[in-house]
């Protein structure tokens, strides 16, 4: 959160302060750590909060901190290279606060677990597991390559949902001005002509005349009913909700289990070659799953702590396939089972992959037929009446 810092230095002198912090103490005391008089604080409302990916690139970070780490220097330099470094003020605000934890002989995996809104707690696991191995450059390598394989996938799915996007958005602008403003112009001339027009084409002219008269609120619903299902849907999201109701269309729902489980493996690879024991791992990822998922890890948790391998538990619980499931029992015979879940998301990602190019390859033809097809239907029912007068002209 950011406050807005009325401050005062030892030579008199007030300025102004924008410090992003946890609350008002907190940026109270950076200004102190500054040398500086709080003479008042308050809250900037309507300013964008530092969150993932907005105030600070998790990823981003983790590449600057590993490349500093690799060259040589200390976790504490780092940290100071990359605040002398930044620009923004938000990322200084969380640089800072990182170093003064580490200067008050905090573990940087404590000073990262205070700033949960910053750094989830998968970061914080892996982090807190390379120090017991001091081997924290490998636990962010190991996590760049997770979210950049996570990301890849996420960035298959929006890709192939861009174009039929982009064909929905031009085909129902053009259904909509053809209704709204080329339907009804032919209405009146139809009226003045004093025929009888065909059924379907009279039902038609009468829902462009009544758009053309109510245009305003007709985009208003659309617009509201737009903004209704984009709400919904990202609540649904949040909630988990809508993976559950993906699940539940044919030909998608089996796909849908096998992301989660994709993503899932991977998590769970990625902390059990941490060094992080499984069941602690599935403790770490069980709010990062759905609901669906999150009740078979519960129940595959306990069944492990009660005495069962991994394959058994995961099996009787739907947490595999028939493939993951071999996977997973050669990774309990080697040993190797971190190297194995990881092999095992692979594995999904490629199916996964395959499926979304097969699928955009389908949908969209039929998508362009369907909108072609409307588009038509429009034009052919607006010259029937003409086709009929000159039949009978003819």
């Amino acid at each position: 959160m950011q406050f807005d810092v009325r401050t005062l230095s030892a030579d008199m002198v007030i300025a102004h302060l924008l410090i992003d912090g946890r609350d008002e103490a907190d940026a109270r005391r950076q200004v102190e750590a500054r040398g500086l008089f709080v003479s008042a604080i308050a809250p900037v409302r309507g300013t964008l909060r530092t969150r993932r990916g907005k105030g600070l690139s998790l990823v981003l970070f983790s590449q600057e901190l590993l490349a500093l780490l690799t060259a040589g220097l200390g976790i504490v330099e780092a940290l100071e290279a990359l605040l002398e470094k930044e620009a923004s003020p938000a990322t200084r605000g969380v640089l800072e606060r990182l170093l003064a934890g580490l200067r008050e002989g905090q573990r940087f995996s404590a000073v990262l677990a205070d700033q949960p809104e910053l750094f989830p707690p998968l970061y914080v696991g892996i982090v807190k597991a390379a120090e017991g191995t001091s081997d924290l450059p490998r636990a962010l390598s190991r996590f760049i390559d997770y979210q950049q394989r996570i990301d890849l996938v996420r960035g298959k799915l929006v890709s192939a949902a861009i174009y039929p996007c982009i064909l929905l958005l031009v085909g129902g602008g053009v259904s909509l001005f053809l209704i709204g403003y080329v339907v009804p112009r032919f209405a009146e001339v139809y009226q003045g002509a004093g025929r009888n027009l065909p059924w379907l084409s009279q039902q038609m002219l009468n829902w462009g005349q009544f758009a053309g008269q109510h245009t305003a609120l007709l985009l208003g619903g659309i617009a509201a009913m737009v903004a209704g299902v984009a709400l919904l849907l990202r609540r649904l999201a949040g909630s988990g909700g809508l993976a559950s109701l993906l699940a539940r269309v044919p030909g998608i729902g089996e796909r849908v289990r096998i992301y989660e489980l994709s993503r899932l493996y991977l998590t769970l690879g990625m902390l059990s070659e941490g060094g992080i024991t499984i069941v602690h791992a599935i403790e770490t990822v069980q709010g990062m799953v759905s609901p669906a998922v999150r009740a078979g890890l519960q129940g595959a948790r306990a069944d492990i702590e009660a005495g069962l391998p991994l394959s058994t538990a995961f099996e009787r619980h739907g947490l595999t396939t028939p493939i993951s499931l071999r996977m997973l029992r050669v990774g309990e015979r080697t040993g190797d089972m971190g190297p194995m879940l990881t092999q095992s998301a692979a594995f999904y990602d490629g199916e996964i992959s395959r499926w979304i190019d097969r699928f955009t390859r389908t949908f969209e033809p039929l998508l362009m037929a369907a909108i072609g097809l409307v588009v038509g239907a429009i034009v052919v029912l607006l010259y029937m009446p003409i086709f009929d007068l000159a039949g009978d002209m003819s």
